[in-house]
């Protein structure tokens, strides 16, 4: 009776058991793979967001410009701005313009 039990329970494993478990955890990564409803809202707003912001910062760039048309060079250059000697000292230097 033994000799038949085995064989049969371990073709039960290979070709129904094994097969479920492997199309089970991959539809279960499938389903968990996809975007949900709010993650997409969330993906609107940020990228609205984002939109938003970088329209600010075209406008400040503008700004900035238009008051002092060197201010890129400035704000990448620190030792062009006096700034290389604030790291040694603690005491405040006004920039000139």
């Amino acid at each position: 009776m033994e000799a038949v039990f085995i064989p049969v329970a371990i073709v039960g494993m290979l070709f129904i058991g094994l097969p479920w478990l492997i199309f089970h955890y991959v539809t279960q990564w499938k389903k968990a793979a996809t975007l949900t409803g709010e993650d997409e809202k969330l993906l609107d707003e940020l990228n609205d967001l984002a939109r938003r912001l970088d329209e600010r910062m075209c406008s400040i760039e503008r700004i900035m410009t238009a008051e002092n048309p060197n201010w890129r060079a400035l704000a990448c250059d620190p030792a062009a701005a006096g700034l290389e000697s604030l790291a040694t000292t603690n005491q405040p230097r006004r920039i000139e313009r």
